[in-house]
């Protein structure tokens, strides 16, 4: 399957925090700038992009427990590419949606970008 397919496949079956997060950048809602989600990079597919940001969030819910190290990895591998990489337990995306907005939109207005 290509990466098109499966970025498509990962958009359609999204977790109850990735459409709330989603919910909340969408359409620039989040300080005007602009998201996308499930983007390929090389062999990873970030849950959501700010491309004008150089910043990748994502979401760890019950599939990254014991899987720290190669997250740890992972992130290692996109800050090659020059992202800033955060990362939100599911549990706080659902229940502090405003908290993580903000905390998204204080390192897309820091002077890091």
């Amino acid at each position: 399957m290509d990466k098109t397919a499966i970025a498509r496949r990962l958009r359609r079956n999204q977790t109850l925090a990735e459409k709330t997060l989603w919910t909340l950048v969408r359409n620039r809602r989040l300080g005007g700038f602009r998201f996308l989600r499930q983007v390929a990079i090389d062999r990873y597919f970030a849950d959501f992009v700010c491309e004008a940001g150089k910043l990748i969030v994502e979401l760890d819910g019950e599939a990254h427990e014991g899987r720290e190290d190669y997250d740890e990895q992972r992130t290692q591998a996109l800050e090659l590419y020059g992202y800033v990489v955060m990362r939100f337990p599911n549990a706080r995306v659902l229940t502090d949606p405003g908290g993580v907005s903000d905390d998204i939109l204080a390192v897309l207005r820091s002077d890091r970008v």
